[in-house]
């Protein structure tokens, strides 16, 4: 039987839940020390999120799909050119009602120590998550050509980045395979606390523009 395309298509509304479900079971292990929430309503909180907390300007979210399935997530962000500011809101409450407030803090307050702030030239890879059934196919190497030549064509810039956790070589090595160099090593001791990680690398790829 022959396997269905694989296509890499902008996020739509539509693919909240698979995304959701996707980030989840990437990044568990992160998610584990900081709330007691389920895989459930971990979904559901970033399902939400999607709906109701405005995506950045300089932003673009893309998915792999097969046979109409989220199979893989990438999400990238650049510094704007323009210095116009986007207001940004909490998403209300009672979007999130069942989940808890504390538990919604908690989350927020450690997705914003894991922002990373990108400089002028620098198209950062924020996620990047291949579903469980389809890794080691080429599905993460698919979502990084896609971002390596949306950042190739965008006159304004010049490297690709990323950070790595250290307990993590696996993706490490991957990276290296890819190019990116090691640009920083970082220990954060508030990170380990929330995440039980503390070191982190910051990962380099220069486009080598001409």
């Amino acid at each position: 039987m022959i396997a269905a395309p694989i296509t890499i298509e902008p996020m739509q509304a539509k693919y909240n839940p698979q995304v959701g479900r996707l980030l989840v079971h990437g990044f568990r292990g992160k998610f584990q020390k900081l709330t007691s929430m389920n895989d459930d309503d971990l979904s559901l909180f970033f399902e939400n999120l999607f709906e109701h907390y405005p995506t950045e300007l300089a932003s673009q979210r893309m998915v792999a799909l097969q046979d109409g399935e989220v199979i893989g997530t990438i999400s990238i962000k650049w510094k704007p050119e323009s210095d116009v500011k986007q207001k940004q809101e909490l998403p209300s409450w009672k979007s999130f009602n069942n989940l808890g407030k504390w538990n919604l803090l908690k989350m927020l307050i450690g997705l914003s120590l894991l922002d990373h702030k990108p400089q002028a030239g620098e198209c950062y890879i924020a996620d990047i998550v291949v579903h469980q059934d389809h890794r080691s196919k080429g599905i993460g190497k698919l979502l990084f050509q896609w971002a390596q030549h949306f950042a190739q064509t965008e006159p304004h810039l010049n490297v690709l980045s990323l950070h790595v956790v250290g307990s993590n070589p696996r993706a490490k090595q991957l990276y290296e395979l890819l190019s990116f160099q090691t640009h920083l090593q970082k220990n954060s001791l508030v990170r380990h606390l929330l995440f039980n990680e503390s070191k982190w690398d910051y990962m380099v790829l220069n486009l080598n523009k001409q």
